[in-house]
């Protein structure tokens, strides 16, 4: 039996107040979670974000425009009952954290790089308390367990939906540092985007660009930035567990 996709059943989308947040409605149904969870979120900026999607709907439901629907779905079902592990995920970043690894040669390369990538490191240490240390080459170096724990710290402070967001800003960039830095609003997503991008920058500038790479590198960015703009519906206040 072939799969036949489920199409618009509903007339009216609205937000409704729920316990504890907000949850959307299709008529007078509210939408649940794959898990069969109530869909509820803290924010009525996200719900109302959550409805323009399903509002955009008029024929067959398509998953892949559902995007905060989709992030919503995943911080109850799953990152709320493996918040432990979806935190040392995340915090696993810190230990090989893309700024710290610079190139050996060329030393255009390797300038270009301490340049933009050091000041965040400072960052880190200044916010934190985590002092990484930045090698050149790209064989591993442990970071200092003391640095790490700081940085595993910060990521805690997250609650479901911002461990969401934030594994998105980390796993796409390569960068625990960024993807903070931009979780912490003092660093705008797309110039961390462009920074986590510095040696596929420079690869162009040499050698031209590549049409395959470039394309696969829009949907990352179109991605990160859906999380940065996920963080900014959640609020200032409602990211911390």
């Amino acid at each position: 039996m072939s799969w036949k996709p489920r199409r618009k059943f509903w007339d009216e989308v609205s937000v409704a107040p729920a316990e504890a947040g907000h949850t959307v409605r299709l008529d007078a149904r509210e939408l649940r979670t794959p898990g069969q969870a109530p869909l509820v979120v803290p924010t009525a900026a996200l719900a109302e974000a959550i409805a323009g999607e399903w509002r955009a709907i008029t024929g067959e439901i398509d998953p892949e425009i559902l995007h905060y629907t989709k992030a919503a779905n995943t911080a109850i079902d799953r990152v709320s009952r493996e918040r432990e592990a979806v935190i040392d995920a995340i915090a696993a970043y810190g230990d090989s954290d893309l700024l710290c690894y610079r190139a050996e040669e060329p030393e255009g390369l390797a300038a270009r790089q301490k340049a933009a990538w050091q000041p965040w490191l400072d960052w880190a240490e200044a916010a934190f308390g985590a002092a990484l240390v930045p090698v050149r080459g790209v064989m591993h170096r442990a970071q200092d367990a003391a640095s790490l724990a700081a940085l595993r710290r910060e990521v805690a402070r997250f609650d479901a939906l911002g461990l969401t967001a934030l594994y998105d800003l980390v796993t796409l960039s390569g960068s625990l540092v960024l993807g903070l830095a931009v979780a912490r609003g003092a660093l705008a997503g797309a110039e961390a985007w462009e920074i986590s991008r510095l040696d596929e920058i420079w690869q162009a500038e040499q050698w031209g660009v590549d049409l395959e790479a470039e394309q696969a590198a829009e949907v990352r960015r179109v991605a990160f930035l859906r999380a940065e703009t996920l963080l900014g519906l959640l609020g200032t206040d409602e990211i911390s567990s």
